[in-house]
């Protein structure tokens, strides 16, 4: 559920219509998490995120929280609503809304009680079972066009992670990080993680 309006029932979307917004997204009271990708709706996986999903999300997390103490920018971690609006920021004319597993903002501006409005500097998804197509496709296009400066894409089973960092507007890949590798960002001065310490056991 995604605020107190929502304690009436509403209704589900029909997850075959692709033409919701953000404005429809506010209405819907449904147990499974969603996400909104051109206006076509996404469930989550059934089940929860796994043991290595949770420790490799609760890891980083809680490094970059520690590392922005006293710093401009915010990290999150999901459930938390990214909104990525085209031309308008009004809920009826935003299509894309999403729930990155973790999310850096710079820019505080682009935070209010509902989340993130515009493209926050740093978006980490950690994959699961089931939903590699959609981070590996779907959101790296809609990250990329929204201009998401960094996109970290981890797979914590295999232990590896791939950054994308935009540059003249597109995303460039960098060589594939595994445990042992100190991986630096661009867009968060300073701050580097050895992977040993996300992906220990």
């Amino acid at each position: 559920m995604k605020g107190e309006e929502k304690s009436n029932l509403v209704k589900e979307p029909d997850m075959e219509y692709g033409n919701y917004s953000y404005a429809d997204y506010l209405t819907w009271q449904i147990d499974d998490m969603v996400e909104l990708i051109r206006g076509k709706v996404y469930k989550w996986a059934a089940a929860a995120p796994g043991l290595s999903h949770q420790k490799v999300s609760v890891r980083l997390t809680n490094k970059i929280f520690d590392y922005l103490k006293g710093k401009p920018c915010q990290v999150f971690h999901a459930p938390f609503d990214v909104r990525l609006p085209i031309k308008s920021n009004k809920n009826n004319q935003i299509h894309t809304v999403l729930q990155p597993d973790i999310s850096v903002i710079c820019d505080e501006s682009k935070l209010d009680e509902d989340g993130c409005l515009g493209a926050p500097d740093l978006v980490v998804e950690i994959l699961s079972p089931g939903n590699n197509k959609k981070e590996l496709r779907l959101k790296y296009e809609v990250y990329e066009e929204s201009g998401v400066q960094e996109y970290w894409v981890i797979h914590p089973v295999e232990q590896t992670l791939l950054i994308y960092r935009l540059i003249d507007g597109k995303y460039q890949a960098s060589r594939l990080f595994v445990s042992g590798d100190i991986v630096k960002s661009d867009c968060i001065e300073g701050f580097e993680v050895n992977l040993v310490e996300i992906f220990e056991s």
